[in-house]
């Protein structure tokens, strides 16, 4: 099927808006709890880059569940694997190992250089262990040293040890946080250097800070960081939730820096869509006992024969290639529609991008972007951001750029109704 018959054409200036066609509540919405702002919009099935609502409305998704869906929606492999696993075993148990949970450990180990895996269901469970193997590590080889120095705006989860490691940006607006972390300036050294003590443990950042507005750190920075915990003797932290399994054009956004953590935590892509994620340890980080890391559902099966088809698809022979080369041709193509609409700069790497706005019109030019079929988000009110299946073709990218192309006309032909409409 030529999926590109399915978009429509460009609505025309007087057009209802499509958002406001869909049923304002459907069946079920009120039963939700206040959780994630949600478009009212149903989807019924996905594929590849792709979805389509209840109405038969196709949508370009360059959102994937926030870089959740790595190989896009319902990939063959990844169907296969739950399929299989589902009729053989879904979940054995905490207690006990299974085939897929000792061999994605195993892999996971090997193809990272890591001594040590730990499977978890969410990238802030991954952080919260993180913090936990960190401290635990401190009691053992830094006389009780506790404290985690991280980032000013970075967002580390949505669970109350990770909040703590975040700045008061929209995942933290009302958890007081947990005593024992302290925040500096992002890519300044100096001030990282200056906040160290005799209680420090360690350092724990983001490669790109995505929640932020996808904020890389600079070279420099980053292996200043390394040489500076390798000189102290204090614990490196990556958190690689949203950088890693293959976000950035290699398996882990470390790799592209040239520097080695002791502690990586990992999540969304590497279930592929699933409810996956992983603490990875090197060296003396591997401190655990049993007991310290535990949880219902960690290492299930299921969810860990999603990840095995997930990363064997990854470390295929050009995978990483291809998401450089599409990586650069979305960067392209962006930078030519910030040029043609005077917006600022375009900024990330492989599959990850944002594209800087000269206002705080992000949530405007999204719901404009909904209106032509295409789906993005906005981490912050002057930034959109892009983060399609790392399987996403040329094709699929120039699409997009005709889509926000549109959505940027329509928002500037009518700035007041869509500013309105989300006040």
């Amino acid at each position: 099927m030529n999926l590109f018959k399915l978009r429509r054409p460009a609505p025309a200036a007087a057009e209802p808006i499509r958002a406001l066609a869909v049923a304002a509540v459907q069946p079920g919405a009120e039963r939700l709890m206040p959780g994630s702002k949600r478009a009212p919009q149903v989807f019924v099935r996905g594929q590849g880059s792709w979805l389509w609502d209840n109405a038969g409305v196709a949508y370009l998704d360059f959102t994937q569940g926030g870089a959740v869906n790595s190989l896009g929606h319902s990939p063959s492999v990844l169907v296969k694997a739950l399929g299989n696993q589902a009729q053989a075993l879904i979940t054995p148990g905490a207690g006990f190992h299974s085939h897929s949970l000792l061999s994605l450990a195993e892999q996971l180990c090997q193809s990272t250089g890591s001594d040590q895996a730990y499977l978890l269901n969410s990238g802030a469970e991954a952080c919260e262990g993180a913090i936990k193997l960190a401290r635990k590590w401190g009691q053992r080889h830094r006389n009780g040293a506790y404290h985690i120095i991280t980032a000013s705006q970075a967002c580390h989860g949505r669970s109350l040890g990770a909040l703590s490691a975040s700045d008061p940006l929209p995942c933290n607006r009302c958890e007081p946080g947990l005593p024992g972390f302290s925040k500096v300036p992002f890519n300044d050294l100096a001030a990282l250097h200056a906040e160290v003590d005799s209680r420090t443990v360690a350092i724990m950042l983001e490669p790109i800070q995505g929640e932020a507005g996808v904020i890389p750190a600079t070279r420099e920075y980053l292996q200043g960081v390394e040489r500076l915990c390798r000189e102290l003797g204090i614990l490196l932290i990556l958190d690689e939730v949203q950088t890693g399994a293959g976000r950035c054009g290699a398996l882990l956004a470390e790799q592209t820096y040239g520097v080695r953590a002791d502690i990586i935590t990992l999540g969304k892509g590497l279930g592929g869509g699933v409810p996956l994620a992983a603490l990875l340890a090197r060296g003396s980080a591997c401190c655990a006992e049993p007991g310290e890391l535990q949880g219902s559902h960690h290492g299930n099966a299921l969810m860990c024969a999603a990840g095995l088809a997930v990363l064997e698809t990854l470390l295929a022979p050009g995978f990483f290639e291809q998401v450089q080369d599409t990586g650069r041709h979305l960067r392209e193509g962006l930078s030519r529609l910030a040029g043609r609409y005077a917006q600022g700069e375009v900024r990330g790497q492989g599959l990850l991008w944002a594209l800087q706005l000269r206002e705080d019109d992000a949530q405007a030019l999204v719901a404009a972007a909904l209106e032509e079929g295409l789906l993005l988000d906005a981490p912050q009110a002057d930034v959109v951001r892009f983060s399609p299946a790392l399987t996403v073709s040329k094709g699929n990218i120039d699409e997009m750029l005709l889509r926000l192309a549109r959505a940027f006309a329509r928002l500037h032909a009518h700035p007041r109704k869509h500013r309105e409409r989300l006040a």
